[in-house]
């Protein structure tokens, strides 16, 4: 048996979410000490526009692979290769820190592989409707898409967990109401721009997606559809 007094004091979080942070924060890191001539060559300097124009997914550049029916692999990479680029260290930080919260409780009841998949699936999405609603040349950098579909996955979860409860499911969108106001505020206090359509695309995303990579959840989907038939 396991001592008490041995027992961590926090849960480990899942090595998923980890090193999806470490790679989020690193890049960051390495870019902000590049600018500053601490690491790199006098090249260092542009390493952050360098990332932005190979990695930054671009509606633009969407809208062309649209029109021609071409999808360079480079490009359609973009999709999920935005997420970890940042505008700045702060930026970086405050979407790595959401990552580890949101991570850890979604990976414990769902799993690694669930983390991996709404991560990479709610910013593949958030993106596309980002570029098909808003067509803003802007680049579209940065966790946030990502991490709003994580949030949609513990809100589904929250909506379970009221439901087996016999409480108002309704609840479980205070978290993300709650986000949502904060933008909203920010917006009006420092001037408004469009990447919430990407993260509340990301949220829907991961909200949908978490019923079947719930456990159990595909086969209560599939029992759901056959009663209707």
């Amino acid at each position: 048996m396991t001592h008490p007094h041995n027992e961590p004091p926090l849960n480990p979080l899942p090595p998923v979410v980890i090193a999806l942070f470490l790679v989020i924060v690193g890049i960051e890191a390495a870019v902000t000490l590049g600018a500053r001539g601490i690491v790199g060559d006098a090249s260092a300097v542009g390493w952050r526009i360098g990332l932005l124009e190979r990695y930054a997914f671009s509606s633009e550049i969407f809208a062309w692979m649209q029109d021609t029916g071409r999808w360079p692999p480079e490009h359609v990479a973009r999709m999920i290769t935005y997420p970890f680029v940042h505008a700045s260290f702060t930026h970086a930080l405050f979407a790595g820190v959401m990552l580890l919260a949101l991570g850890k409780m979604v990976g414990e009841a769902m799993g690694s592989l669930s983390v991996v998949v709404i991560f990479f699936v709610s910013a593949a999405g958030g993106s596309v409707i980002y570029a098909v609603l808003i067509g803003n040349p802007t680049p579209l950098i940065g966790a946030f898409p990502a991490v709003y579909g994580l949030i949609g996955g513990f809100t589904y979860l929250l909506w379970l967990r009221l439901g087996q409860l016999g409480e108002s499911q309704v609840r479980a969108f205070s978290l993300i109401g709650f986000l949502l106001g904060l933008q909203l505020l920010f917006g009006l206090l420092f001037g408004a721009n469009a990447e919430w359509v990407a993260d509340l695309s990301g949220f829907a995303i991961g909200f949908v997606i978490s019923v079947v990579l719930v456990p159990g959840g595909w086969a209560k989907l599939v029992d759901r559809l056959r009663q209707r038939d």
